[in-house]
C-alpha cells in the first residue's frame, strides 16, 4: 500500500458516481466502469476487476447505515487510469492478508492482493471525515 502521492497530472477525463453501499451497488460500480471505459476508448481488464474489489470492500467493509459510496474514474496525463472509491468509514483502513499472519484464517484481505497485483499503484488516504478513500493506478502506454 502505498501513501498518497501528489502528483500535477492533466486530467483528461474524469466520472464520478455515488452508489449504494450494497452488493448490487458494488455491482452496478463494475458495470458502470465498464461503460465509462469503453466510452473513452480504454482497455476494460484489468480496471473492471480493480473497481469490482474496491467497489465490493466498500459495501462489506464500509458500509454505515444510510450512506452510499464513491466511484471516481479518472485518466490523466501521462496516460494514467486513477480509480477511487470513498466510503463512511474511514477508521476501518484496509488490510491484506498476509499483514495479518498469525491470526485465524479470514476472507478478508486477500481481494488487495489481488489489486496489488494488477494495479501499478495503490492506496489509501484519510478523510475528510468520516471518509476514506482507496485508490488504484494503472498505467495505460503511450498513446496510439
Amino acid at each position: 500500500m502505498n501513501q498518497e502521492i501528489t502528483a500535477s497530472r492533466t486530467r483528461l477525463h474524469q466520472f464520478t458516481v455515488p452508489l449504494s453501499a450494497t452488493r448490487r451497488g458494488a455491482r452496478l460500480a463494475r458495470l458502470l466502469a465498464t461503460e465509462q471505459l469503453r466510452s473513452w476508448g480504454l482497455p476494460f481488464d484489468p480496471a473492471r476487476l480493480i473497481v469490482a474489489e474496491l467497489a465490493t470492500n466498500a459495501a462489506v467493509h464500509g458500509h454505515v447505515p444510510g450512506r452510499s459510496f464513491r466511484l471516481g474514474l479518472i485518466v490523466a496525463a501521462p496516460a494514467t487510469l486513477r480509480i477511487e472509491v470513498t466510503d463512511a468509514r474511514g477508521e476501518q483502513l484496509p488490510t491484506r492478508a498476509r499483514e495479518t499472519v498469525g491470526a485465524e484464517p479470514t476472507e478478508a484481505g486477500h481481494g488487495l492482493l489481488l489489486v496489488e497485483a494488477l494495479a501499478d499503484r495503490w492506496g489509501v488516504r484519510t478523510g475528510p471525515v468520516p471518509c476514506k478513500t482507496v485508490w488504484a493506478e494503472l498505467d495505460l502506454g503511450t498513446p496510439g
